[in-house]
């Protein structure tokens, strides 16, 4: 069966974001980049999938700028056996990014796509929901564990109280959360190997999709500076802090 990974291109979570002296956005430029992390968890599980021999084909694609090319060889070193690039300049809200999606699998075919199940650098969550709900395909969320059944998965689940394992017949959605595996380093002559693994150039327009933004960034502002903590003498001094100062008690 053929697998479908879509991976974006975010703010090294290693480096300390910074707003812009407008307060428009966070400041990207000259910055590292690198893979979301939770995309990286989806890579790794569809490479496993293809060693396993339940996979008979990996796609690895990408929505943004030219350089989201370097996020796809990534991918690609990996073990992933072809891209595609969406590129387009503008930062897509989660349904924009669905949409052309849609178009992919429409197009592509794959049983199975993979997520990371938020995004690092705006947490929105709401992309491989959004997808589910368009091609009208089951999914299995915050998957800590994927096993394929015949026709269907059983994907265990993190819930607030352990886990939940639900069986969801194929074609699915699955998004990944950061149990599911540990993400293999790409080798040096795996990395030499995805130059020469094609990556087709798209376009949102090739899927028809408007890509208008609906939400309107007003302003963007760094957190309150985390106050300085105090050391008490004892017990009942700590207890008279947390009741007469902080007011939590």
């Amino acid at each position: 069966m053929k697998v479908l990974v879509p991976v974006k291109r975010v703010l090294d979570y290693n480096v300390k974001a910074r707003v812009k002296s407008d307060h428009s956005g966070v400041d990207l430029a000259n910055v590292k980049m690198s893979m979301n992390p939770f995309d990286e968890i989806s890579v790794e599980e569809a490479v496993r999938m293809q060693e396993a021999g339940t996979a008979s084909e990996t796609i690895v694609v990408s929505i943004g700028p030219a350089k989201a090319a370097e996020t796809i060889r990534t991918a690609l070193a990996m073990g992933m056996d072809r891209g595609i690039h969406v590129q387009t300049d503008e930062d897509l809200e989660p349904l924009a990014v669905a949409k052309i999606l849609k178009g992919i699998v429409d197009a592509e075919g794959p049983e199975i796509v993979i997520l990371g199940k938020q995004a690092i650098d705006n947490d929105y969550g709401a992309t491989g929901s959004m997808l589910a709900a368009l091609l009208d395909w089951p999914q299995g969320t915050f998957a800590n564990s994927i096993t394929k059944d015949g026709g269907a998965l059983n994907v265990a689940r993190e819930v607030d109280g352990g886990l939940q394992t639900v069986k969801i017949d194929l074609p699915a959605i699955v998004t990944t959360d950061l149990r599911l595996n540990e993400p293999r380093y790409a080798s040096l002559p795996n990395i030499m190997k995805a130059k020469k693994k094609p990556i087709d150039a798209k376009a949102p327009g090739d899927y028809g999709v408007d890509t208008t933004p609906r939400l309107k960034v007003l302003k963007v502002t760094e957190p309150d500076a985390r106050k300085a903590g105090v050391k008490v003498e004892d017990v009942a001094t700590l207890v008279d802090k947390l009741k007469n100062e902080a007011g939590v008690i």
